[in-house]
């Protein structure tokens, strides 16, 4: 197993593909396979449970070396290089774009044992209309707000259940702690943080109300973006109102368990493997999770879900059936079980049953659907970058909200006419 971090190289070439080899599979070392493997993953316990599986795969197979690679917010980046060099990895996360992005240099996957088990959820991100199958699920999300149960139990605050409710808990939490804690958290050296916060919101705040959906709008390209200036105007108040970290475009995501274990932050927004990380660090603190709340009246709550992480294999690999060996090896039961437990997510396969952190937190709810993620449906390809990098701006202060707005729309007209 070899650990690396191929953003090195490519910066240190000038994105000269043909200087990195970190995307090509190789056959060296006594005839011994070496796949490449980029994944999305960005918390460490996420990194952590693919890297075990990665070992014990090794183990099993000491013919073939998996070569483990997390860019972090440089992902999409390398691989929109390496698709334009027709040099992918041998083995890479869809992170929700496994038909439109990266549809033509995904293997079929569909006359794998697992496929007859994928959880019929994930069929229209995952599966198409004539049957191929285009990546393997290691996990399923299904994201809201995270908070410190401790603290909102002290404070006498209830879990919110829309946008007012929201930014109330916010301003009591700044009261009551004295400015100790941070009301909202985010690790907005990444840009993927802020990311989140507007792809969660616009769900809520665009498609799911009577009166203020514009599904129609955002898909035929007719969208007036001045509806989403909600978003950076409320964000740019919770910065104003010191209802956000301090260091908050310099803060890293990495930064999250220790704080929140120290009970240093009210609420995120996200999901995922925060809530262990946290209690590994700090057995008396609970994380607890809601779905997102409501912003218009006569909205319902959602949360914001698809797949998390997946495994997909390069059609061109010169070991494609390495490869899939591996994405058999993930979808054994007890492998894909302790993938999904240790990323405290449902799994994606039906015959696998997951205890998960949140698990009482989602049977509260259990009458709260699950929305796709806002920007894989809505936006075209390119746009979660744009989401994040102007949330980066507006708290820069180099942006006014009805600015994030104008960029957005020009961003969104430009990539839909690439």
């Amino acid at each position: 197993m070899k650990l690396k971090i191929g953003i090195f190289c490519i910066l240190a070439l000038g994105l000269i593909v043909t200087g990195c080899s970190n995307g090509n599979s190789s056959s060296g070392d006594g005839g011994k396979v070496t796949l490449s493997f980029y994944s999305t993953a960005t918390l460490e316990a996420d990194k952590n449970a693919i890297i075990e599986a990665v070992t014990k795969f090794e183990e099993e197979n000491p013919d073939i070396d998996i070569d483990e690679n997390f860019p972090a917010g440089e992902y999409e980046n390398m691989l929109r290089v390496k698709m334009a060099a027709n040099d992918m990895p041998d083995l890479f996360d869809t992170h929700g774009w496994s038909k439109i992005r990266y549809g033509e240099y995904t293997a079929d996957l569909s006359e794998m044992d697992w496929v007859e088990n994928l959880d019929p959820a994930l069929d229209p991100i995952l599966k198409d209309e004539e049957g191929k199958v285009y990546a393997f699920p290691l996990n399923q999300a299904k994201d809201g707000l995270l908070y410190n149960e401790n603290l909102l139990k002290e404070y006498g605050i209830e879990p919110p259940q829309s946008f007012d409710e929201f930014m109330t808990a916010l301003e009591t939490i700044e009261e009551k702690s004295n400015g100790d804690v941070t009301p909202l958290w985010f690790g907005g050296s990444d840009k993927s943080s802020l990311g989140q916060y507007f792809d969660q919101f616009a769900t809520q705040l665009l498609i799911t109300a009577e009166g203020h959906s514009y599904e129609e709008e955002l898909l035929d390209g007719s969208f007036d973006w001045s509806h989403y200036t909600y978003l950076p105007e409320k964000l740019k108040e919770m910065q104003d109102k010191g209802l956000l970290n301090e260091d908050v475009l310099t803060a890293k995501i990495t930064q999250a368990p220790a704080l929140m274990a120290q009970g240093k932050i009210g609420f995120t927004v996200g999901g995922g493997a925060l809530g262990p990380a946290v209690t590994e660090l700090n057995p008396d603190v609970q994380i607890g999770t809601v779905p997102m709340p409501v912003i218009h009246d006569g909205g319902v709550q959602s949360w914001i879900g698809g797949e998390r992480h997946t495994v997909a294999a390069w059609k061109d690999s010169e070991h494609l059936e390495e490869a899939k060996k591996f994405i058999s090896f993930l979808a054994q039961p007890e492998v894909a079980k302790k993938i999904a437990e240790a990323t405290s997510l449902p799994a994606g396969l039906t015959n696998v049953d997951a205890e998960n952190y949140y698990s009482e937190y989602f049977d509260n709810y259990s009458d709260v659907k699950v929305q796709p993620y806002f920007d894989r449906v809505y936006l075209p390809s390119g746009m979660w970058d744009v989401m994040g990098s102007t949330g980066q701006e507006l708290l820069s202060g180099s942006m006014s909200p009805k600015e994030v707005s104008k960029k957005m729309g020009e961003e969104y007209s430009r990539l839909r006419n690439q």
